[in-house]
């Protein structure tokens, strides 16, 4: 018994030594240290983090919103609050002249092509045939109609979409925050500004350094909700934040810029393409350092951002008093086509975040927001050191010893990569496990054991 135990001390002290050797020489295989890209940091808060925990609204901004809540007379608020949020998540662009001209035409000879064999009288034919086009125009076709916010309307959206917008806008300008700490904005404009939530969540970052903050809404009512969030239980009182100017209308000059512009669901409410193609490129203008742009994580919201994309990407305007071009900065690894939108069945590129919302009954404690964004700079970002972070696009699967990633790389491609210690690294691997969707990861390209999904 006694040979046996010092056998098996002996092979144990051998597995060790073994298991020594091989960290050393995966260590010398992964040459990219814990100092290369982690930066000092821990793993689990790694450079490429920028999920943020379960967020909720500043105590001033919900004492705010709980002070015009409980002054309201509106009846039903909450289920009326539902409906608005289920109406607007399901919300389609305003069908294009040219598409609806398009389909009319075929269905125009559709029927044609069925009923020229029957005869008759070819006025009358013609004159059936247009009857039937308009009503299957009618029945087919998405009714867009512009949103008009009054005061009860106002409140309504504040009750769905406050604390939601709220944990967005910040989650996306995070990463700013994150990935360029040296960004110091003095001044921003917020688009569509509605309830004022890109004003709460730049100054819950930048609060010591913003001095002007102008707010753009062409609802006048809404405009009244934000200022009264911002003055708290009291219209009388002072407001929260100083320097928060509101107005109907953006900015005359082409000169005046600002360090940081925001349209946060605002671009799906303008009524055709040449409208948000003629807002984007007026926002740009206005954009000294960031641009950032964010809608309903739906497939709609998704194609209205990469519409944008490639407008800003692609035309050269005639006049350009910043001769800075436009580099993406996030989510996307690269400026390539998305390759999402040419996957069947196709699925958005969306991210999400966790939040608080208003203390209202039957309310839970949790809820999720779900969003497309795009921020785009004045400063190239492209380039690395010698790691490519690639943007997880999906939630992670954690196993044992590996970590299951899809992954938007900077070739331009989505793919499945399954991160291990010994292929990837020890460090890799880690931040592997400490990330989540949304989150960058730094993965060496070209992966021979990675599936691409185009």
């Amino acid at each position: 018994m006694a040979f046996r135990a010092y056998g098996a001390r002996v092979l144990y002290q051998r597995v060790d030594a073994v298991r020594i050797m091989y960290r050393a020489l995966s260590a010398e295989v992964h040459p990219q240290s814990h100092a290369d890209f982690l930066k000092g940091a821990p793993h689990r808060k790694h450079p490429g983090v920028t999920n943020l925990k379960t967020l909720r609204l500043p105590d001033e901004l919900q004492k705010a919103a709980q002070a015009i809540i409980h002054g309201t007379e509106v009846s039903g608020l909450v289920d009326k609050a539902r409906s608005l949020t289920n109406f607007l998540w399901s919300r389609k662009r305003a069908p294009e002249d040219v598409t609806l001209r398009e389909r009319a035409m075929a269905l125009e000879k559709n029927l044609w092509e069925k009923t020229k064999e029957k005869g008759g009288d070819l006025q009358l034919l013609e004159t059936q045939i247009t009857k039937k086009v308009l009503c299957d125009l009618r029945k087919t076709t998405y009714h867009w109609s512009p949103m008009r916010y009054d005061e009860e309307l106002g409140v309504v959206y504040m009750v769905a979409k406050l604390a939601g917008g709220y944990a967005a806008v910040k989650r996306v300008l995070n990463e700013i925050k994150k990935r360029d700490p040296s960004f110091s904005p003095h001044s921003l404009l917020d688009f569509g500004s509605g309830l004022g939530t890109a004003v709460w969540a730049s100054h819950s970052f930048w609060g010591d350094t913003l001095k002007e903050m102008v707010c753009v809404d062409n609802s006048g009512a809404m405009n009244t909700i934000a200022d009264r969030l911002l003055r708290g239980s009291s219209e009388k009182d002072e407001p929260v934040i100083k320097q928060v100017y509101f107005r109907q209308f953006l900015p005359v000059s082409p000169k005046v810029q600002f360090d940081l512009v925001v349209g946060a669901f605002s671009l799906s409410e303008l009524a055709s393409q040449k409208e948000r193609e003629d807002a984007i490129l007026t926002l740009w203008r206005k954009t000294s350092s960031y641009l950032v742009l964010v809608e309903n994580g739906t497939k709609e919201g998704h194609q209205i951002l990469m519409d944008a994309r490639d407008i800003l990407l692609k035309k050269q305007e005639r006049t350009a008093h910043d001769p800075r071009r436009p580099s993406v900065f996030a989510p996307c690894p690269h400026e390539s086509p998305c390759p999402k939108l040419f996957q069947l069945p196709l699925v958005p590129c969306n991210f999400s975040q966790a939040y608080s919302p208003l203390p209202l009954p039957g309310a839970p404690d949790r809820l999720t927001e779900r969003f497309s964004y795009l921020v785009l700079s004045r400063t190239d970002w492209a380039g690395g050191e010698g790691l490519d972070w690639a943007r997880l696009t999906a939630p992670v699967l954690r196993r044992p010893r590996h970590v299951h990633c899809q992954v938007c790389c900077s070739s331009g491609e989505i793919k499945r990569v399954v991160v291990t210690a010994h292929r990837h690294g020890r460090d890799v691997y880690r931040c592997a496990r400490s990330s989540d969707w949304g989150d960058q990861l730094p993965i060496i390209q070209p992966e021979d054991d990675s599936s691409n999904l185009d």
